[in-house]
């Protein structure tokens, strides 16, 4: 809708009395009306083209006077830039198997056109690798999907970081590490896909953190988030075969999260035991997925997952156990909260019905809404990653430009 009129009420609006609201509506009263009574200038919606243009930076040292100019410039993290320079960026597009202009996707809000070679630009300041980019370029594309809606996880005050899942043969030959430490630190490739995915939602995305970014606090996922899935050492499918991708195809899935909340549970030796307190330490207030039709991520480490497994139970049967009793009291919930989130959002399991101190809240709405994937090392230690809410995960195969699949001995060419 480019000619929708708007008029920005100054923050904050939500959970404020409504006395204050209107008092902040009363200031832009005048603006409102004229918004209202003056006639639309209409746009007419175009192909998105490619904008901007190269910039020559001449420095005495890449690694002190490059890296003030590179910040200054608002394309930085924080942490040091690999220097972009002309042939590096040339080498990460050839690993793309596409050409410099190949549009990959339109990344919002900023609605940057995200052609290859920005793509490899932002890859290159990351420190990754040329075989990296299908992965890059596959999950960007998956982020840009409508339900996952990447306009509302780049602008919320939210702490929302996307999450890369990798699935397939691939992430043995990517270095995608899925074993302990998979979120780091280590010696893998993890660390920079990840950071290369924040470069890009910063620097073509326009997600400036603080200016368009508006998270409250934000978290260390949100300067790299990715891990493969422990397929392994897991005793069911994978997330990919789950979702209808077969054993030998390499898929990303990008999930809208959380940074992990650790679930220790070193005692039980059934999966009765375990999943009581994985359901305890998933019944949490305050969290996204309560209030809307989201998809929490229970993230098993391998133990767990056999202590589970060696019960009988698949991973569906262990997904409808969170979905019936990983559920908070409703008492546990203030009095606005139920009224403006339950009631409003999801009325028609609450509001109209009758309510009682007994009521439980269930964090999910369906129990196919809980992913479950197995990932990490040694220890009885899993986690769970509670999302935006208002997003939805996306799975994508890395595929070629001619949609074939990749596969491993491509990259030893």
């Amino acid at each position: 809708m480019p000619a929708l009129p708007i008029v920005v009420l100054p923050h904050p609006v939500g959970g404020t009395p409504l006395d204050t609201v209107l008092t902040k509506v009363d200031a832009v009263f005048d603006e409102i009306i004229h918004k209202l009574t003056s006639p639309l200038i209409l746009k007419v919606q175009q192909i998105p083209k490619i904008s901007g243009k190269r910039v020559d930076i001449h420095c005495s040292d890449e690694w002190t006077d490059l890296q003030h100019e590179l910040i200054q410039r608002g394309w930085g993290d924080g942490l040091p830039l690999v220097p972009p320079t002309e042939a590096r960026v040339v080498s990460m597009v050839h690993g793309s198997g596409s050409t410099a202009n190949d549009i990959v996707a339109v990344i919002a809000p900023r609605m940057g056109v995200a052609t290859v070679e920005l793509i490899a630009t932002n890859a290159v300041m990351a420190g990754c690798k040329p075989q990296h980019m299908p992965l890059l370029m596959t999950a960007i594309q998956a982020m840009t999907e409508p339900q996952f809606n990447l306009y509302g996880c780049q602008a919320t005050t939210h702490c929302v970081a996307p999450l890369l899942i990798v699935n397939g043969p691939l992430a043995k030959t990517l270095n995608i590490h899925s074993g302990s430490g998979c979120f780091g630190p280590g010696p893998w490739d993890n660390g920079v896909v990840g950071r290369a995915i924040r470069l890009i939602l910063i620097n073509i995305g326009g997600a400036a953190p603080g200016e368009i970014d508006k998270a409250t606090m934000g978290h260390p996922g949100k300067f790299s988030f990715c891990s493969a899935e422990n397929e392994a050492n897991s005793p069911w499918s994978s997330m990919s075969e789950q979702r209808g991708f077969a054993k030998d195809i390499s898929t990303v899935t990008v999930v809208g999260g959380e940074a992990p909340h650790n679930i220790n549970e070193h005692e039980a030796t059934t999966s009765g035991g375990l999943l009581t307190t994985i359901c305890g330490s998933m019944a949490q207030t305050g969290q996204n997925t309560v209030y809307y039709h989201g998809e929490p991520l229970l993230i098993l480490g391998p133990e767990h997952a056999a202590t589970i497994a060696n019960d009988g139970l698949t991973k569906e049967d262990v997904q409808r156990v969170i979905y019936e009793d990983a559920r908070i009291p409703i008492t546990r919930f203030g009095r606005e909260t139920i009224k403006r989130r339950l009631y409003r959002r999801l009325g028609y399991r609450y509001k109209n019905h009758h309510i009682t101190p007994d009521t439980l809240v269930s964090i999910a709405q369906r129990w196919e809404d809980v992913m479950i994937i197995v990932a990490g090392g040694a220890g009885k230690h899993s986690m769970w990653v509670p999302t935006f809410g208002a997003t939805r995960s996306v799975t994508r195969a890395i595929l070629k430009k001619d949609g074939s699949s990749w596969q491993p001995e491509d990259f030893n060419e």
